[in-house]
C-alpha cells in the first residue's frame, strides 16, 4: 500500500480537550452532573443556561437551553449511555427543541457534515489531589474548528474552572 492511500484512507481525528481542574475528581464529577451547578458554567462566555436537567442513568437524559448574548435559544438533548461514578460518563449530544425533540442542526445554522448525534465521552483521572478531564467529541477537529465548537467547549470548561474553584473556596474558606 502507497502512502497516498493510507492517507487517503486514514480517519479524520475527532476533538479531544484535556484539562486540569485544581480539585477532587468526586467535585468536578459533580459539577458536571448537577443541574444547578451545570447552569452556572454550561455555554460559552456570555451565554446563560437557564434550563438544565438531568436523569443521570443509563437511558436517562440531560436536557438544556443555553441563550447566547442575542437572546437566541440553543436547545440541546442527550441520552446516557454509561455513567461510571466519577470516572466516565458517556452520552450522546444533540440539538433539540424546548420539548427535547432532537432536530436537524441546520436549524441553529451548523453545517450539512455536523451529525445529528455526536457522542461523547468525558473521563475524569484523579492525579496527584487535581482532576484531569478528558473530553472526546465525536466530530473532526476540523468541523469542530469550523464552527467554533473547540472555542465554545474551552470557554465552558474555563466557566467550569472558575466554577470549581468557587464551590471549593466556599466550603474550605478563603485561603
Amino acid at each position: 500500500m502507497s502512502s497516498e492511500s493510507g492517507a487517503a484512507m486514514a480517519q479524520p481525528r475527532e476533538l479531544v480537550i484535556t484539562r486540569f481542574f485544581d480539585a477532587p475528581r468526586e467535585r468536578v464529577f459533580k459539577a458536571w452532573t448537577q443541574p444547578e451547578i451545570l447552569k452556572r458554567w454550561c455555554g460559552p462566555r456570555g451565554f446563560t443556561t437557564p434550563v438544565y436537567t438531568v436523569d443521570l442513568r443509563p437511558g436517562g437524559k440531560q436536557h438544556f437551553c443555553m441563550l447566547s448574548p442575542e437572546g437566541q435559544e440553543i436547545w440541546c438533548v442527550g441520552t446516557y449511555h454509561e455513567i461510571v461514578e466519577p470516572e466516565r460518563i458517556v452520552c450522546t449530544d444533540s440539538f433539540s427543541d424546548k420539548d427535547g425533540n432532537t432536530v436537524d442542526p441546520a436549524k441553529y445554522e451548523m453545517p450539512a457534515e455536523w451529525p445529528r448525534e455526536a457522542l461523547v465521552t468525558t473521563e475524569f483521572t484523579e492525579e496527584a489531589g487535581r482532576t484531569k478531564l478528558t473530553l472526546h467529541l465525536g466530530v473532526s477537529e476540523e468541523l469542530a474548528d469550523r464552527v467554533k465548537a473547540r472555542q465554545g467547549w474551552t470557554e465552558s470548561l474555563d466557566r467550569l474552572a472558575e466554577c470549581v474553584v468557587e464551590t471549593t473556596g466556599a466550603s474550605h474558606g478563603s485561603k
